[in-house]
């Protein structure tokens, strides 16, 4: 099977999350899927940088912002397919299964996702964002994105904007996504330090107000306030 995966990180001061993700990827070194890992720095003041390129992996560099950081690893990629993953998102075991048998070109996808955390609201909350994205086609970054580098290219990639990258490209993919057979786990952290209920409330309203025009930079001054 030739190497024809091309996996794009985001990161920014994540030396304490990047090694268990980069772990995470073995199972397609192993099996020779992927071409290349790039991880797209927006400024590490921590030893991100360093341990990407320990581990092998090709370092992009520019501003702090996820939107201008994933279109910057996705320029520097060489695959004909992309696996777009947050810092602290876990593949499983089985996801080079997952991603070899999805052939289309003119479609995208995404993982089901689960949170590391034992909490019973860890699994509604998890149970509520797998249902968006059945409904509303609404996919967000921690659950992780396959594209064909034609199809991305196609919809005209990553926006670079302060929040909600994610949902503009779902937005421009709609009706060309579809969910993998795997589930990724991300961190749980901000739900746990929040609240997951209010954290998931915060979330839905962050949601409908970009949904609704709001401006992309007023919401992530409010979003990352907590």
């Amino acid at each position: 099977m030739p190497a024809h995966l091309s996996i794009v990180i985001p990161v920014l001061n994540a030396a304490d999350a990047l090694p268990a993700t980069l772990d995470s990827l073995l199972p397609g070194v192993a099996q020779g899927v992927i071409r290349e890992v790039i991880v797209s720095d927006g400024g590490s003041a921590d030893a991100t940088v360093q341990l990407a390129r320990d581990a092998g992996c090709e370092v992009v560099t520019g501003p702090a912002g996820r939107g201008g950081q994933l279109g910057r690893g996705a320029a520097a990629a060489r695959g004909a397919w992309l696996l777009f993953l947050h810092a602290d998102t876990h593949l499983p075991p089985a996801w080079v299964g997952a991603v070899c048998t999805h052939r289309d070109p003119e479609r995208a996808g995404y993982f089901r996702l689960s949170f590391r955390s034992d909490a019973v609201m860890a699994r509604v909350v998890a149970a509520g964002a797998n249902l968006r994205c059945r409904l509303f086609g609404l996919p967000y970054g921690d659950q992780g994105l396959l594209i064909s580098r034609a199809l991305y290219d196609a919809v005209g990639g990553y926006s670079d904007i302060a929040l909600m990258e994610d949902v503009a490209l779902a937005r421009a993919l709609k009706g060309r996504l579809v969910a993998l057979p795997e589930t990724v786990s991300t961190d749980a952290s901000r739900y746990q330090r929040g609240g997951w209920g209010r954290r998931s409330a915060r979330n839905l309203w962050t949601l409908a107000r970009y949904l609704g025009g709001a401006d992309p930079t007023k919401l992530a001054r409010s979003y990352h306030k907590t």
